[in-house]
């Protein structure tokens, strides 16, 4: 297999073969986020990917091991001509047989370059799970952080990925607003961007700086404040008790956040608001500002 730059997967794709089909993230503007900035984004030729396929499937063949997952990198896999993800799925499902499924992170401005019908296509050739990044359903803050769509666009994504039949898994910012109002405005407006898009995953990550990064550096100039542990419990609290979704998925035990919590809403949502509340209780019980380094 051949990379260029530094990869990145979601969590849940560990057990995944890393196909990159493109290099970098098409917007790679958004201020909190360190990640590809050691590339210049393009897309890969489909001779080049085709002979990676190839060597996977030598490299999988002499380990003795079946590819049943694989993940199409870097940042947006979405953006490419659906012409192109159409052949790519066809290639993958034809060189591994026990292959289940396809999965990708999805830009939402890509997404709605697309056409409903592209969507419904690249899921029916077995495009199976896509990833998006929302970070925020307030319209200023998605301005402020600079993802390039408005809380309108960012839902209307959201919607066509779900409706063409995608498996979709959402991400979410805590402490990405700061603390006071900006922070209960922010969660707010999450809870009904997310009951109006309706996925089937939501996880929600901690905002940690990163360097180099237009509110890294913002936060080493005292320009931006992060939450405390509590504050990050409550934006929390504020999810698990306003989000209706059902069935959905929740996470929140990435490393970056202070209280792992995960299960099915709404089936396990008191038992989650207990946990919260204890720990509100007892902040001994939330992970240590060192144990969320990463």
């Amino acid at each position: 297999m051949r990379y260029e730059g530094t990869i990145y997967r979601p969590p849940g794709e560990w057990k995944s073969y890393l196909l990159q089909v493109t290099v970098g993230c098409s917007h790679n503007q958004c201020t909190f986020c360190g990640m590809y900035k050691d590339k210049r984004f393009h897309i890969r030729p489909l001779s080049d990917i085709f002979e990676d396929i190839a060597l996977a499937k030598e490299y999988y063949g002499r380990m003795g091991r079946s590819v049943k997952r694989v993940f199409l990198c870097d940042g947006d896999a979405i953006i490419m001509p659906t012409e192109q993800l159409l052949s790519i799925l066809a290639k993958l499902y034809e060189t591994f047989p026990e292959l289940e499924r396809v999965t990708a992170y999805a830009g939402p401005r890509s997404t709605l370059v697309k056409t409903p019908e592209e969507l419904r296509q690249l899921r029916e050739a077995g495009l199976y799970r896509v990833y998006l990044g929302v970070e925020t359903g307030d319209d200023q803050l998605l301005h402020a952080i600079k993802k390039g769509v408005d809380a309108k666009e960012m839902l209307e994504a959201g919607v066509r990925l779900r409706e063409a039949g995608l498996d979709l898994w959402v991400m979410v910012l805590l402490g990405i607003a700061g603390p006071g109002e900006p922070s209960r405005r922010h969660i707010a407006a999450t809870v009904e961007m997310m009951n109006a898009m309706k996925p089937r995953h939501l996880s929600a990550l901690t905002y940690l700086p990163e360097p180099n990064t237009e509110l890294g550096e913002q936060v080493e100039r005292g320009e931006f404040q992060l939450i405390t542990g509590r504050e990050a419990l409550l934006e929390t609290r504020g999810l698990v008790a306003g989000l209706t979704v059902d069935p959905l998925h929740f996470t929140c035990d990435h490393a970056s956040n202070y209280l792992p919590l995960k299960g099915s809403l709404p089936e396990e949502r008191e038992k989650m608001l207990a946990a919260i509340d204890q720990a509100l209780g007892d902040e001994a019980l939330l992970r240590s500002e060192y144990g969320r380094a990463l």
